[in-house]
């Protein structure tokens, strides 16, 4: 949280130094920036859910007891 906090207090900084001198800021139009804010909410979502699903989707059910056989084990002919 901390990183977070700078690395914003650090961006307003310079943002303010580029306003005070009339340059241009270099970093994405605006609409870039929300393609990047969606991937990482891709990304962060998946995260979450390989955390809280994960053990669900990876794993097959567990069986406790061998599949029964049925008694009539002798294989069937077609018309017969």
């Amino acid at each position: 949280m901390l990183s977070i906090a700078l690395s914003l207090i650090a961006g307003l900084v310079v943002g303010i130094g580029y306003g005070l001198c009339g340059i241009r800021s270099p970093a994405p139009p605006a609409i870039a920036l929300l393609g990047l804010l969606g991937m990482l909410a891709g990304e962060h979502g998946v995260l979450l859910a390989r955390r809280h699903f994960g053990s669900q989707l990876h794993e097959a059910p567990r069986v406790d007891a061998p599949a029964q056989l049925s008694d009539d084990r002798t294989p069937k002919t077609p018309g017969g």
